[in-house]
């Protein structure tokens, strides 16, 4: 079944922000809505609409001090995404791509790849096969 344009624009902001507030908690071991204005380079009002709804959903909650914390289902869902940008990341650097344009293109294409897709290019970029491709580059 394909997701329509309206419904993947809110899966993918959806994911794109439980994966920034992933990130952050990674680095820094709390976030704050301004931490994830900065990262996504949005405005406060936008983190402050988009957490709300994130809220509705049970995917986020706060803690005592404000703390914008992932509920288990949200980890999951900003694990699964994380997991996919650091795959796809990895396979378009292994071709040449540099960094920052394999960073910005992974993030589009991880919110569309079917899952299937996905897993095949996971076992290839996990086989080792690409690191050959990379070092006859070199």
């Amino acid at each position: 079944m394909r997701r329509t344009e309206e419904n993947n624009g809110t899966q993918k902001t959806t994911e794109d922000y439980l994966e920034a507030i992933l990130e952050i908690f990674q680095a820094q071991g709390y976030v704050r809505s301004i931490d994830v204005a900065d990262l996504l380079e949005v405005s406060k009002p936008s983190v402050t609409y988009t957490t709300k709804r994130l809220k509705e959903r049970n995917y986020i909650t706060t803690d005592h001090a404000g703390m914008l914390v992932l509920t288990d289902e949200g980890r999951r869902i900003a694990e699964r995404t994380l997991d996919r940008h650091h795959v796809l990341t990895k396979l378009l650097e292994s071709v040449g791509i540099p960094h920052d344009q394999a960073q910005n293109d992974a993030c589009k294409v991880e919110h569309d790849l079917s899952e299937d897709s996905f897993q095949a290019l996971k076992t290839l970029v996990e086989s080792g096969r690409l690191d050959k491709i990379e070092e006859e580059k070199t």
